[in-house]
């Protein structure tokens, strides 16, 4: 193995020697950073101590270039042109309609359903997206199951060639941005929740959101002797067991995770249906009696039993400056301050950690992925005070990471890490929200890429125009493709939003197969994943846990991966883009 420095990451790279692509560089981490231990223990030693549920331990993380695999492909010189270029596919996924199922758990207009999946699969798309509901699936009471609907909803993807990622959503539609249908919890959890709000995340006020449970019932026997966690474990393996056939036939590539609002993993601190409108910071979403329990715990372990949650972080429209905790020199900066955010943001990772855990249990030997979505919360990004990204649970500030410890507890699960808001620039946002979507996704794909895991996305708002899609091309591959294999960076895949007849629509459909196939990096639709190095064996056993002080240390703030200034794949250079490939492939 050797060492060589390369410019345009200003890191040191080792290159094996047994590598099977010698003209492609892996990204390691210096013999110097953060891989060693005197590193990895700097940084947290003042870090709050609570009572949180340990979180994993494991070797020192790798920063990597994004092909995490254990098959190694040909050698590079017995590759052809097309072989090479192959490694640089991304696949590309479309989210179906949130209502293809309804309320009554009824697949609606199946035959528009099939011929919306044929276009679909003759534009070259890989697969398709499905939210499949815990308010539908266990409406009728406890453990009392019913996939009817989605098991002729998953045969019809499985006959038109496609393969299917599959969202178990606990929380309720409606409420969030772009929900056009409602789809509630259970009645029998919503009835339990009028005896006990407090099961339901609430803000200072005390008004509740009936959304998503409060993470502080996870662990506790409310539910007809039931804890949340085992809830969700117990549908997950209901899942397994009622849709086995599909998971043996390959369809199912990928599960994600329900954590959350949206099915992300944040507290849901900016909701429509309480008056939040953009840019407004949200509230901070702790204040039910069981975190408000654990919180004095917490502070009390801590030596500072006077210490009680926030009362001056405004409210869900306010500007950061207008608040007391998030303005200059505010109660974020202090010992108190850093306390709660740290104990905050603590909890979701636990959260997450325990959740994951019991997916990994249901799904464990299944040929598929684990995955968890995080939101891009790009608002207030460049003020110091990152207020909107506190609110929802995401501690991150200039010199503070707040998205590579999830990508840290998310590796012992070799979990996606799926970011949002992929389509958007700087320049397209008022400058009055500071906000800064590019520099994000920068920032949250580098952290998953030095944890080594796999990273994928999605476009946060719907759109059919060739600015937006030559974004998302630009992140899914950083650095462009290279001709001569794997690129250095590559997002694991893309997942569009979403299907409707807009897409469809012939000008907006012909845009979009431009876009796929860029995403294909000019290649047709290949079925054979392996070609493009994505291998699916049976799903292991997560990791061993991860203490809460190593998640932390991953808290440490580095610079992003430099990222190139537009992408090499433009859908509007169709022509010149494909002369060029023509050309390559007539010397290669």
């Amino acid at each position: 193995m050797t060492s060589v420095t390369l410019g345009s990451l200003g890191e040191k790279i080792r290159l094996h020697s047994r590598c099977f692509c010698p003209n492609v560089l892996f990204i390691n981490v210096p013999e110097n950073a953060e891989g060693a231990s005197k590193v990895w223990r700097q940084g947290t030693k003042n870090a709050p101590t609570f009572s949180c549920r340990s979180i994993i331990s494991r070797s020192p993380p790798q920063a990597v270039a994004s092909e995490i695999s254990t098959t190694e492909p040909k050698a590079t010189t017995t590759l052809t042109y097309e072989e090479k270029m192959l490694r640089n596919y991304v696949p590309i996924f479309v989210m179906l309609p949130l209502g293809v199922i309804t309320v009554d758990n009824v697949l609606e207009d199946k035959d528009k359903l099939v011929k919306e999946l044929k276009e679909l699969r003759a534009a070259g798309v890989d697969g398709v997206m499905i939210d499949v509901w815990w308010g539908i699936i266990e409406s009728k009471g406890p453990k009392q199951y019913d996939w009817t609907a989605y098991r002729s909803l998953f045969q019809a993807v499985q006959e038109r060639g496609l393969k299917l990622q599959a969202i178990m959503s606990f929380h309720q539609c409606g409420g969030n941005v772009g929900d056009v249908v409602t789809i509630p919890l259970p009645q029998w959890v919503l009835d339990i929740g009028e005896s006990d709000p407090d099961i339901f995340y609430t803000n200072l006020k005390g008004n509740r959101n009936p959304e998503y449970l409060t993470l502080g019932v996870d662990n506790r026997r409310l539910f007809s002797g039931r804890t949340a966690v085992e809830i969700y474990s117990d549908y997950m393996k209901s899942f397994r067991e009622n849709i086995a056939d599909f998971l043996e036939t390959g369809l199912i590539i990928d599960i994600e995770v329900g954590l959350g609002p949206a099915g992300e993993l944040r507290y849901p601190s900016y909701p429509e249906s309480q008056g939040w409108v953009f840019p407004g910071i949200g509230e901070f979403q702790c204040y039910d009696k069981y975190l408000q329990a654990d919180f004095k715990e917490a502070a009390t372990a801590a030596g500072h039993p006077e210490w009680e949650l926030p009362d001056n972080a405004g409210e869900y429209n306010d500007a950061p400056e207008s608040t007391e905790f998030f303005k200059s020199n505010g109660t974020y900066l202090t010992e108190k301050g850093k306390f709660f955010l740290t104990w905050y943001s603590n909890k979701l990772l636990s959260h997450g950690d325990q959740i994951l855990d019991e997916a990994n249990k249901a799904f464990v030997g299944c040929k598929l992925k684990l995955a968890a979505k995080v939101s891009g919360i790009h608002w207030w990004y460049k003020a110091d005070n990152h207020a909107a990204e506190l609110t929802a649970g995401y501690y991150n500030l200039k010199d503070r990471d707040g998205y590579r410890p999830i990508a840290r507890m998310l590796s012992r699960h070799r979990a996606i890490l799926n970011f949002t808001c992929l389509e958007m620039r700087d320049s397209e946002q008022s400058a009055d929200a500071k906000s800064a979507p590019q520099e994000l996704v920068q920032q949250v794909l580098s952290g998953g890429w030095r944890e080594n895991i796999e990273v994928a996305g999605e476009n946060a708002l719907s759109r059919y125009d060739s600015t937006a899609y030559n974004q998302i091309l630009l992140n899914a591959r950083p650095n462009g493709i290279n001709r001569d294999g794997q690129p250095k960076l590559r997002m694991y895949g893309v997942t569009y939003l979403r299907l409707s007849d807009e897409l469809l629509q012939k000008t907006n459909l012909n845009l979009f197969k431009t876009f796929v196939k860029k995403m294909h990096a000019d290649q047709d639709y290949c079925p054979d994943p392996k070609k493009y190095n994505h291998h699916l064996g049976p799903l292991e056993r997560s990791k061993p846990e991860i203490s809460i002080e190593q998640l932390l240390e991953a808290t440490k703030a580095e610079d992003a991966f430099p990222w190139d200034k537009e992408t090499d794949m433009s859908v509007s250079g169709g022509l010149l883009s494909n002369l060029i490939g023509k050309l390559f492939s007539l010397f290669k």
